[in-house]
C-alpha cells in the first residue's frame, strides 16, 4: 500500500515512477479533488469523506493493490502520521504548501514557525506567535487572512507585514504581498498560506511583568498578585510549554497573562466573580498579547466548562473553600500542582487540612519581601504585605 504525495498540478507534478504506480493499481483512494486529476484511470475509486475510522477499517482488509492521493507532504498535518500506525504502508511526499508558498516568497523557512489553524480554533494564537520573526499560518474559511488580519490587531501585533499565496500550482495562482491593513481588507481565494514576517523586531515581555503594567480597578488599586510573588507562584506551579492552567479569582488576570505567555502551547482557563475586574483582565489580554477564556462566576461554578489541568493557581477562593479545594483535587491531573495565595493564618490552617486531607502533598513558602524607597537623598525599605504560598502536589493515582 502506498501513499503519494500531490500538488494542485495534478498529474504532471508527480514523478514518472509515482504516475506509473498510480495507473497499475487496482483501488485510487483520495479526495474528490485528487481523483479529478486522473479521468481516465479504469480501477476502482474510493472517495476521501467524513471520518477516517471506516476508510481505516476498509483499508485494514484491503488485500488489493492500493494507491491513496494526500495533498503536498502527507506526514505535514496530513493523513499519513494517522494512517501509517495502523496500515503497512509507504509514504511518498510531495512539496507541502508551506515549502510552496516560501518558494514564491524566495524566503529560506527553516527559522520558520508553522502553526495552523485549518479545522482549528485561533483561541491562544497571540501566545503562540508573540515575538516570533517569521510564521506560516495554515488557514480554513473561518481562520481566513482577513480574520488572522483582524485578530493581530486587536492585540496590537502590527509589526508584522503577510504574504499571502493562494491556489499553489492550481488554476488561479496568486501570490501577495500586504499589510495587515491590505490583508483585512482584502478577498482571497479559499486554498491559500499565510506568511507572516516582522517588520520590526518585537521581543516578548518576560517573566516579571511590572504591576503598572496592568489595568486594575479604580481608585482602589492593589487587587493584583503582586510581581514578586506572582514570579515565587508561577515558580511553584512548576508549568510547561503545553501545560494546562487554571487561574481562579483571576482579578486583573496578572498570573494569567504569565502563564500563557510561558504555557504558549497549551491553555489557560481563569475565572472571576467581579465584573468590572473580569472586563479588566480581558483588556490586560490584548495589552499583553494573550488570548485566553476568561468567564464571569463564582468558583467551584463553571469550572466543569474547563478541562482537567496541569496546574492550578488559586488568588482568591469566595469563601467556600472545601468544596472548591475538593473539585480542584479531584480535577487536577496526576501529579499535578495547585498553587495558593494565603494572606491570613485562619485560611492557612483550614487550606493545610482540606489539602491533607484530600491525600496532597503540602509545601508552604512564607513570603516577607520589602522593597527599596528614596526618602531624601537616602533609601529606606517598604514591606509588601507578608503571603504564604502554598503548594499542593496530587499523587499519580
Amino acid at each position: 500500500m502506498k501513499m503519494i504525495g500531490i500538488g494542485d498540478n495534478g498529474a504532471e507534478g508527480l514523478l514518472p515512477q509515482y504516475a506509473e504506480w498510480i495507473n497499475e493499481c487496482d483501488v485510487l483512494v483520495g479526495g474528490e479533488r485528487h481523483l479529478q486529476f486522473f479521468p481516465e484511470f479504469k480501477n476502482e475509486k474510493k472517495v476521501i469523506k467524513g471520518g477516517l475510522s471506516a476508510l481505516t477499517a476498509e483499508l485494514q482488509q484491503e488485500t488489493r493493490n492500493v494507491v491513496i492521493l494526500v495533498s503536498g507532504d502527507p506526514l505535514f498535518y496530513g493523513l499519513g502520521g494517522v494512517l501509517a500506525k495502523k496500515l503497512p504502508i509507504a509514504i511518498y511526499p510531495y512539496t507541502s504548501s508551506v515549502q510552496l508558498a516560501f518558494s514564491k516568497m524566495q524566503e529560506s523557512w527553516q527559522d520558520a514557525y508553522i502553526v495552523s489553524l485549518h479545522g482549528r480554533s485561533i483561541k491562544g494564537f497571540a501566545q503562540r506567535i508573540d515575538g516570533r520573526k517569521k510564521i506560516a499560518v495554515l488557514t480554513d474559511e473561518a481562520n481566513s487572512p482577513q480574520a488572522i488580519a483582524k485578530y493581530l490587531k486587536r492585540f496590537g501585533m502590527t509589526e508584522y507585514d503577510a504574504f499571502v499565496a493562494e491556489n499553489l500550482q492550481g488554476e488561479n495562482e496568486r501570490c501577495r504581498s500586504l499589510t495587515l491593513d491590505e490583508m483585512e481588507q482584502t478577498s482571497f481565494f479559499p486554498l491559500n498560506v499565510v506568511i507572516l514576517k516582522q517588520r520590526e523586531v518585537v521581543e516578548r515581555a518576560s517573566l516579571g511583568i511590572p504591576d503598572d503594567a496592568f489595568l486594575q480597578r479604580k481608585p482602589d488599586k492593589g487587587l493584583i498578585t503582586k510581581r514578586e510573588i506572582r514570579t515565587l507562584s508561577l515558580q511553584e506551579l512548576e508549568l510547561k510549554e503545553n501545560s494546562v492552567v487554571w487561574d481562579i479569582g483571576t482579578c486583573t488576570g496578572s498570573v494569567a497573562i504569565e502563564a500563557a505567555k510561558i504555557a504558549r502551547e497549551g491553555a489557560v482557563y481563569a475565572i472571576e466573580k467581579n465584573e468590572g475586574d473580569l472586563e479588566n483582565c480581558l483588556e490586560n489580554q490584548l495589552k499583553h498579547r494573550t488570548d485566553f477564556v476568561a468567564v464571569l462566576g463564582k468558583a467551584p461554578d463553571r469550572l466543569d466548562e474547563f478541562p482537567n489541568p496541569h496546574a492550578i493557581f488559586i488568588g482568591g477562593n469566595g469563601g467556600n473553600m472545601e468544596l472548591l479545594l475538593q473539585t480542584c483535587i479531584s480535577r487536577l491531573q496526576p501529579n499535578g500542582r495547585l498553587v495558593m495565595n494565603i494572606a491570613t493564618i485562619e485560611n492557612l490552617a483550614e487550606a493545610l487540612q482540606h489539602l491533607k486531607t484530600l491525600g496532597c502533598e503540602v509545601s508552604i513558602l512564607q513570603a516577607q519581601i520589602s522593597k527599596s524607597k528614596p526618602i531624601l537623598n537616602l533609601t529606606r525599605f517598604e514591606p509588601l504585605n507578608p503571603i504564604y504560598i502554598m503548594t499542593a502536589k496530587k499523587g499519580k493515582e
